[in-house]
């Protein structure tokens, strides 16, 4: 019922804020965030490693948590039931035991907390080393507080080593096999080889926002004070989640107790940069956005895009204007109507798409069974940008939003190998919006369902369409 009032308010009033409400990037926020200060001139003591395949990816969070000392800082938009959520909130506890200091901080709406996860609630904010808020908690009263999300993906331990990327909490986006709607994704963890020396390091520009959203007026405490009958039901989960954890560690011993090196295993960079959107409700100045196509604009020879939906709105073109980069040179990678697993973006998204193959950009449509949900940029096969933005209105001028900007050729170049993967199962849309032809691969199967709602979907969208 929540989702579909949502659904219902951003559809009627929220396209309607975008026309009569937009936001210019101030001249302030210009001057003070040129292009050029996502480029080093010499080796950082940032270190980066691409977090690409699913289990590593879910190994690297268990042992950054597992080892950690003295602080844990959570951002993220969803935690959904399943496998990975009981053994990743069984380590926080475990870590919280053992004295580190835990920050949990989840979107108020889409969080995922309630129902059957709503005891593993009570048993976070139960523990004394652990603190829990929520980004613009649901106010049926206030619809206004509806629309302005918390979309970060973010993990900070120790002030050392930080995860950003697209990648909720749950299984889909870590178990290979055996999900209903698996999920391929796209982290980075970033090193800071100086702890010592922080003034150096992105990750005091990441901590500072996460303090800076801890903070803010509308993000409030979880809860006050538990009643005894909730503390009851936490020390009942807590109980749960640690034997679920005492259960793993006896009988899948390979996900625990590993040594990394950390350091060995990442690439250099000459920089990493920070972006992110204001925090405030309502129509937000769009930086993120505006630092991305500063950059676009800036690029001379490519740009490659991945999204799991394209959809540029009217407001969103003007940052884009002009390009250097020939629309033949311009990658676009992204679901087809097979592999989406949002139909209501998708109906928005072909919308623009084929405006944009006319005009001579590269759009290759994903076929696998499963979906693709990263977040990338890269620019000039130099800098590359990963975090949670998705090429829509929402990310540019609704939710919360961060990314890293990535100076480093050595790890543009991996992050291109591996971004070779999902092209081979990718068809390109011509002009005529059907696929040019591969001898190597046919498009993917579309249930009548799925292809019924799209061009439902599509046609409700299509009544907005002059509002955006």
């Amino acid at each position: 019922m929540i989702l579909i009032l949502y659904l219902l308010y951003i559809t009627i009033f929220g396209i309607v804020i975008f026309k009569d409400n937009h936001p210019q990037v101030s001249s302030t926020f210009k001057e003070q965030h040129k292009v050029e200060r996502f480029y080093g001139n010499e080796l950082s003591q940032d270190r980066v490693i691409l977090l690409e395949e699913k289990t590593f990816s879910g190994l690297a969070r268990v042992n950054l948590i597992e080892n950690a000392q003295e602080s844990i800082d959570i951002a993220y938009y969803a935690i959904h039931k399943g496998y990975i959520t009981d053994l990743l909130l069984g380590m926080i506890l475990d870590a919280a035991d053992r004295g580190v200091k835990v920050r949990i901080l989840l979107d108020g709406i889409f969080h995922g907390l309630r129902f059957s996860l709503k005891d593993d609630q009570y048993a976070l904010i139960n523990h004394p080393n652990i603190e829990m808020k929520f980004y613009e908690p649901l106010n049926p009263i206030l619809p206004w507080t509806w629309n302005n999300r918390l979309h970060d993906k973010l993990l900070i331990i120790d002030h050392k080593y930080a995860i950003i990327g697209g990648r909720n909490i749950g299984n889909r986006y870590f178990v290979e096999k055996g999900e209903k709607f698996p999920t391929n994704d796209r982290d980075v963890l970033i090193i800071n080889t100086d702890p010592k020396t922080k003034e150096g390091s992105v990750l005091k520009q990441m901590e500072g926002y996460f303090t800076e959203v801890w903070n803010h007026p509308i993000t409030k405490a979880a809860s006050e004070k538990l009643s005894s009958r909730q503390q009851k039901k936490a020390k009942e989960a807590n109980q749960q989640l640690k034997q679920k954890l005492e259960n793993l560690r006896n009988t899948d011993k390979k996900l625990f107790n590993h040594y990394y090196d950390w350091v060995k295993m990442s690439l250099p960079t000459n920089k990493i940069t920070f972006i992110f959107n204001p925090i405030q409700r309502f129509n937000k100045e769009p930086w993120a956005w505006y630092d991305l196509t500063n950059l676009m604009k800036n690029s001379k020879k490519s740009l490659v895009i991945q999204s799991p939906y394209v959809i540029p709105t009217k407001p969103m073109l003007p940052y884009m204007v002009p390009l250097h980069v020939p629309p033949e040179k311009i990658t676009i990678l992204t679901n087809s109507l097979a592999s989406t697993a949002n139909v209501m973006a998708y109906s928005g998204h072909i919308k623009h798409i084929n405006g944009m193959v006319k005009k001579g950009v590269n759009i290759l449509e994903y076929q696998g069974s499963d979906s693709i949900h990263a977040k990338t940029f890269i620019f000039d096969d130099r800098l590359s940008a990963i975090g949670a933005f998705n090429m829509d209105a929402r990310s540019a001028f609704l939710n919360t939003e961060s990314m890293v900007v990535i100076d480093s050729v050595e790890f543009t170049e991996n992050l291109e190998k591996e971004m070779s993967q999902y092209v081979k199962k990718s068809l390109k849309v011509a002009k005529d919006e059907s696929y040019i032809e591969d001898p190597n691969l046919k498009p993917g199967k579309v249930s009548w369902f799925k292809s019924f709602s799209i061009k439902g979907l599509s046609y409700i969208t299509g009544l907005f369409q002059h509002l955006l």
